[in-house]
């Protein structure tokens, strides 16, 4: 991809979306280990995408977009264990979680359009 490209992918600007919401709800969340554990993940999506795209080669950009996968399933994990400990209502952990699954979808559609001619 071409310098700052990456700003224009709509996968980008919505895990930026998701992670940002996830900061706002846990603004307040005591239990640092698991709000810094969160975050981290939640703003890895983005930053992988950004960093894959800045790469040289296809392969390159293809490696980067599944760790942003993963980044995503990790932070959905994570949700999951922060509904259950009362951190996120069940409606705004459900909205994240179906929000990183779009994610998730778009980021494995990303990869295969590269594989195309």
């Amino acid at each position: 991809m071409s310098d700052e490209s990456f700003e224009k992918l709509e996968v980008w600007r919505r895990s930026i979306d998701a992670a940002v919401r996830i900061h706002e709800l846990l603004r307040d969340c005591r239990d640092f280990g698991y709000r810094n554990q969160i975050t981290d993940s939640g703003d890895s999506i983005s930053s992988n995408i950004a960093e894959g795209a800045e790469r040289n080669t296809k392969p390159e950009f293809k490696q980067f977009l599944g760790y942003a996968k993963g980044s995503a399933g990790e932070t959905r994990s994570r949700l999951y264990i922060g509904q259950r400990l009362g951190y996120f209502t069940p409606q705004d952990a459900d909205r994240l979680l179906d929000e990183l699954r779009r994610i998730s979808k778009m980021i494995n559609g990303l990869i295969d359009s590269l594989d195309r001619p």
